[in-house]
């Protein structure tokens, strides 16, 4: 029988193994992205049962349940202190859960934790801050900037998990914070920090110790090139949460979005102020958005938009002006450009507008992202009012998703839109007609306006 190998080369990108090294990966197809690892024994079950392997489950049940039999314990949540980081997480931190923070480096994700960090250690218990990528002098100069003060809060600079699962066990914190899981190895790999064998293991055993002591644990991700989480995919679906930092080095504020809740809703939204002091919340993200809105001027718009269960309001700018090359530019900012182009064609075949000899450019204000179809609309509007350098009533609001025949279509959530647009100051909302028959006790005063057709909408706009 052959001898296994000693060492496997395992593709940085999805996991894949390979008995030798390859250029390319015969699985994703990327190049160059095959490490050299140390290959995991056969763990097969031995003398010691299933329970013995160190990926058992702990307290895992050796026989199933009946559904009826299975008893739920309701447990509170722990609060952050902080008011758009707990309504990220759906109304606070589930005991024994873990959380992925993941962001651009200097976007502020350890400034967040450690003022969540105070916060619950002062109101909560011991709070246990690892970080392998800083120093606990380090970590200390921040915190006098972010006036910690004297909260029971323990800092570890330590990048062994074995060393930090011991922590945790002798502590015996209310909540584990881990900066960055790229940082952290185990003994039981050779393998340099951040690769797969490494990140999976630590993601794993963390999640483990959670469970097992009942203990929540945030964990910090980096992110690559494209923006998304550095790692294995696999990494996302081991965590019960999975939150972004977002925001544009240039503006003061911060976004915290979640794509993946298994205790709240998908796609929410917090939003920070980035000061002297740390972060500050922004309770009212609308007024935030349109402070510096233009009175009267051409190409800019008021959509309303909702990002999880919060209306926010935002200004999309569009600016077109003739090409003076010989193919026309699309550029967008915090907007899709495949989106743009179809709204574009849209444009030309249905409302008799041509662009193709001209230059389109649109940015949502202050560097947030808009995806939903109801922000269709709005953008059109925009690109309409630049084109006809006619302005847009600065007490007019928008939303609606427009199709390829021109038609525009209901989106959910209309009342909520309505509402927060009527707050405010806004008097006229522009919508879908299959939306019109919101509660009228609910628009504030604000008069609707229905449409169907992009047509009938710019003529409401530029009679």
């Amino acid at each position: 029988m052959a001898k296994r190998p000693s060492t496997v080369f395992v593709c940085q990108e999805c996991g894949a193994q390979s008995p030798k090294w390859l250029g390319r990966c015969a699985d994703c197809g990327a190049w160059s992205s095959l490490v050299e690892e140390r290959a995991e024994e056969n763990g097969g079950v031995g003398a010691g049962g299933a329970g013995s392997h160190r990926y058992a489950l702990p307290g895992a049940s050796g026989s199933a349940r009946l559904y009826a039999d299975v008893q739920i314990a309701q447990q509170a949540r722990l609060s952050t202190g902080i008011g758009e980081f707990d309504r990220v997480l759906g109304g606070g931190v589930v005991p024994g859960s873990l959380v992925l923070l993941g962001g651009e480096p200097g976007i502020g994700k350890s400034t967040l934790l450690l003022q969540a960090a105070a916060n619950m250690a002062r109101s909560i218990g011991p709070v246990l801050y690892s970080s392998g990528e800083e120093s606990e002098h380090q970590i200390k100069s921040r915190g006098e900037r972010l006036s910690v003060g004297d909260a029971p809060l323990y800092l570890l600079a330590e990048t062994c998990l074995e060393r930090i699962r011991e922590e945790i066990v002798r502590i015996k914190p209310a909540l584990v914070i881990v900066d960055s899981i790229q940082t952290v190895f185990s003994l039981k790999f050779q393998s340099a920090p951040g690769s797969i064998g490494q990140v999976r293991e630590a993601a794993t055993q963390l999640l483990f110790a959670a469970k097992g002591q009942n203990v929540p644990t945030l964990l910090v991700g980096h992110v690559t090139k494209d923006g998304s989480l550095a790692g294995p995919k696999a990494l996302e679906h081991v965590v019960d949460t999975v939150l972004y930092f977002e925001g544009e080095r240039h503006h003061s504020h911060r976004v915290v979005r979640a794509v993946k809740n298994r205790f709240g809703a998908v796609s929410e939204l917090g939003v920070f102020e980035m000061t002297s002091a740390g972060l500050r919340p922004v309770p009212n993200p609308s007024k935030l958005f349109l402070a510096e809105r233009p009175s009267n001027a051409s190409g800019s718009a008021v959509l309303c938009s909702v990002e999880g269960s919060r209306p926010i309001l935002v200004e999309v700018q569009a600016l077109v002006s003739t090409s003076m090359y010989g193919s026309a530019r699309r550029m967008t900012s915090g907007v899709d450009q495949q989106r743009l182009s179809l709204l574009l064609a849209v444009l030309e075949k249905r409302a008799g507008l041509y662009l193709a000899g001209d230059d389109v450019f649109v940015n949502i204000a202050g560097g947030m992202t808009i995806d939903e179809p109801a922000a269709d609309l709005g953008i059109l509007a925009a690109i309409a009012s630049s084109v006809r350098n006619r302005v847009i009533p600065g007490t007019t609001a928008m939303f609606g998703e427009v199709g390829l025949a021109g038609e525009v279509r209901g989106i959910t959530q209309a009342a909520l839109r309505v509402r927060e647009a009527a707050q405010m100051g806004f008097s006229r909302c522009l919508m879908p007609e299959a939306n019109i028959d919101a509660p009228s006790s609910s628009n504030g005063g604000c008069e609707l306006v229905g449409v169907s057709t992009v047509g009938e909408a710019l003529d409401l706009l530029f009679p």
